[in-house]
């Protein structure tokens, strides 16, 4: 069997497990928020509301049937792509989702772009001289990011940078003194055409300066699992018979390592990285709730506090939606890049 098809089988075999997935996520989230303490009518109409009002809100929100009956009328909207409305203000959840993602893709790409370009400098950077000063520090600071907590790390950064120095602003994604710029949802790219377009420069300046500090936090403390990654992978490569050849031939040290080793390193790392993107996905939950960032992340976080039962599951299906899509494109990329990988 040619390797194409190997792979067009192994794509197709992905693909078709995409449902089940997809299926017993939404029915195990279904059952969690079922069985987990609190109801959503207390939410919206607290708990001494009159027992007549409970019921007739829980019979015009479905909540009164049978939970089998309330699990294939789920099902159903699902198979013809209807995720339903929010509880708390009927708006779909489709829209709800439309509005919050760009926000959660906005903060994940930056933030990985950072993570990308720290980590990988940090993880280089002590390749000349093994176990030497730098590579230890290196050890050290994969070993250090990594380990921080994440709502730990927000709030000192929040402490130093937004109430301390007050050079950046505490939390939000946009100052309440502007109009957010119209457009597609993602204030940087928004921001920057409207710059272009009329010479101002204030949303801009304004979305950046919100940015800055949870695009750091989660960058720098993502940033430590590609340093380590690239580091390890780099010893083992440079050891590896091919790399010796290399030298073997004269080739320099710095071709040896450009050339021959860092390409192959360089290929775990791509799987981690895209492992990180199916988890910046749904965004950072920590960070987004920490400074407030209006993402989607940040929406789950509400609309679980309010038992907001579609909004949700809503939620939690279209992310893992994006995340399995994300998973299988990454692999194929890995192996067209890597034809060693066998299927």
């Amino acid at each position: 069997m040619s390797r194409r098809r190997a792979l067009l089988r192994y794509l197709a075999a992905r693909l078709a497990l995409a449902p089940l997935m997809l299926w017993l996520i939404a029915s195990l989230v279904f059952l969690l928020l079922r069985l987990a303490p609190g109801d959503p009518i207390d939410a919206l109409l607290g708990t001494r509301a009159p027992e007549s009002a409970r019921a007739a809100l829980r019979a015009q929100l479905g909540l009164d049937q049978p939970l089998l009956h309330q699990y294939g009328s789920f099902l159903g909207k699902l198979l013809h792509g209807d995720l339903g409305a929010s509880l708390t203000n009927q708006e779909p959840v489709t829209e709800v989702i439309r509005q919050s993602l760009p926000a959660s893709l906005e903060l994940g790409v930056v933030a990985l772009l950072l993570a990308a370009v720290v980590g990988l400098a940090v993880g280089f950077s002590g390749i000349a001289r093994p176990e030497g000063k730098l590579d230890l520090a290196g050890r050290l600071y994969g070993i250090g990011t990594y380990a921080l907590p994440p709502f730990w790390a927000a709030m000192v950064v929040q402490l130093v940078f937004a109430v301390w120095l007050g050079w950046l602003p505490v939390g939000g994604r946009f100052p309440p003194t502007l109009l957010p710029p119209e457009g597609s949802g993602f204030y940087l790219l928004d921001s920057l055409r409207s710059g272009l377009a009329t010479g101002e420069w204030q949303l801009l300046l304004g979305s950046v300066r919100h940015l800055v500090l949870p695009a750091a936090t989660l960058g720098l403390l993502l940033s430590g699992i590609f340093a380590n990654s690239l580091r390890l992978n780099l010893r083992r490569t440079l050891g590896a018979d091919y790399v010796e050849a290399a030298r073997s031939r004269g080739l320099g040290e710095a071709r040896v390592v450009l050339r021959h080793a860092l390409p192959n390193a360089l290929l775990p790392v791509l799987t981690i990285t895209g492992i990180t993107v199916a988890s910046l996905i749904g965004g950072a939950l920590l960070i987004e709730v920490t400074y407030s960032w209006p993402g989607i992340a940040f929406r789950l976080q509400e609309a679980i506090g309010q038992r907001d039962y579609p909004l949700v599951q809503g939620i939690v299906v279209v992310v893992a939606g994006l995340v399995v899509l994300v998973t299988v494109l990454v692999d194929l990329l890995v192996a067209v890049l890597d034809p060693r990988i066998k299927f």
